[in-house]
């Protein structure tokens, strides 16, 4: 049974730094691509960074340049560094985790979401 839990969420304020953790288990971790999405009440859920199934990286435009994803394949952890935090990063941030088979998605799981809130 694939689990994905985030932690390091919180209480920032706009200029601070926070650094987001998930950690993966019943995966063969190096086998997928995984994300960090956000989603603020009333709104869909968008991509906020990425690792692709070739190992490039893609970020929201808005978060270009202050967040970072980085992954540990020995640890199973996937982690989204903040910085420069804004209060329209405001959101609840989830771990994603998916796997392609012959370009379809056949795996997709989540973890059950961080609360970040910016504000002074």
């Amino acid at each position: 049974q694939v689990q994905l839990v985030e932690s390091g969420g919180g209480l920032v304020q706009p200029g601070g730094s926070l650094k987001l953790s998930c950690a993966v288990s019943g995966a063969i971790f190096s086998m997928y691509a995984m994300a960090w999405y956000r989603q603020v009440p009333g709104k869909q859920r968008e991509v906020a960074a990425a690792f692709t199934t070739t190992g490039a990286t893609n970020y929201l435009d808005s978060v270009k340049g202050r967040f970072t994803i980085s992954r540990d394949n020995a640890k199973n952890m996937v982690y989204l560094q903040m910085n420069n935090l804004k209060p329209q990063d405001t959101a609840v941030y989830y771990c994603n985790l998916r796997r392609y088979c012959s370009g379809v998605l056949c795996e997709d799981y989540w973890g059950q979401g961080t609360q970040v809130t910016v504000s002074s």
